[in-house]
């Protein structure tokens, strides 16, 4: 063995034992959120990665982000808006559906991505170490590049419609971006982590989904609810449940950032201070299931 490498092996000997995973707890929550800070630029390439694979073989490549909403924007205004004559029921249809379809849409693409994300990178999972982290928040990424491309479609159709959004109501577009994001990466993270033990699970989300479009003032108004509770008679903590929903806040954020036909009438009371106290109960359940992540991911290999 020649000196150099002698040198070399006594350098690295001298280097202190770092271990690959941190501490469970919160001293390991710490860990893990800089071990995907000191991999970030894996984590960039897998965000690339995912968008270019998406239209990989495309003639149109990363142009069908932009076709896919105008085409779905044009269905809205001409067959349910004008056709089918859902916007007499609420004004300027086509931007209050498509508005509420652009967060769900950030939500429904993040929740599946996130999910199968430690199944699609199996092959990495099982022959290095990286934080396990980064392939949800690669995964997160990828749908918010998506997402950035939807809005941008939605702003332009709030001007073509001859309804702008205004500065004080776009305010509300960033906390319910938030919540989707925190939300989302939460679930994401605790589904990508048990989907490794049952693959049911990615089928289950799936489902949940579909639910949920259903779950949120998208295709219908808040205030049909709050008067469906009130005909019947129904619990008003109910009410506040449903209203209370991450993803209806979210929807109604987004509604009230881009649909400017909608009167103070149209949303409940302290919005934005409903939003904040989601946001905070979002920050917790992302460090329970982070921390539950933590406890599963030893033996990703072995159950791939």
């Amino acid at each position: 063995m020649t000196d150099s490498a002698l040198s070399r092996y006594e350098r690295l000997d001298a280097l202190p034992f770092i271990a690959p995973t941190g501490k469970v707890g919160v001293v390991g929550t710490w860990g893990s959120l800089k071990a995907v800070l000191d991999h970030r630029q894996l984590l960039n390439l897998l965000v690339r990665r995912d968008i270019k694979a998406r239209y990989k073989d495309s003639a149109l490549g990363v142009l069908w982000t932009l076709i896919n909403p105008i085409v779905q924007l044009g269905v809205y205004y001409v067959v349910m808006g004008q056709i089918l004559g859902a916007a007499r029921g609420i004004e300027n249809f086509a931007i209050y559906v498509f508005s509420g379809l652009t967060i769900f849409g950030l939500l429904s693409e993040a929740l599946t991505g996130t999910t199968t994300s430690i199944l699609a990178n199996a092959g990495l999972v099982k022959k290095v170490y990286v934080p396990r982290e980064v392939f949800p928040l690669a995964s997160m990424g990828s749908a918010l590049f998506t997402f950035s491309v939807q809005v941008v479609v939605l702003l332009v159709g709030c001007f073509v419609l001859a309804s702008p959004p205004q500065l004080s109501g776009l305010l509300y577009f960033f906390p319910s971006v938030a919540l989707i994001v925190l939300y989302a990466l939460a679930m994401g993270i605790l589904f990508s982590a048990l989907n490794v033990y049952l693959r049911d699970v990615q089928y289950l989300v799936q489902i949940l989904l579909t639910l949920s479009v259903w779950a949120a003032p998208i295709v219908y108004g808040w205030t049909m609810v709050r008067d469906v509770f009130a005909t019947h008679n129904l619990p008003n903590w109910l009410l506040e449940v449903y209203t209370n929903n991450p993803l209806t806040l979210a929807v109604l954020g987004f509604h009230r950032a881009f649909w400017t036909s909608g009167t103070a009438e149209d949303y409940p009371s302290h919005l934005g201070m409903r939003m904040v106290i989601a946001f905070a109960i979002g920050l917790v359940l992302l460090w329970i299931c982070q921390r539950v992540f933590a406890r599963l991911q030893g033996n990703f290999a072995q159950e791939l």
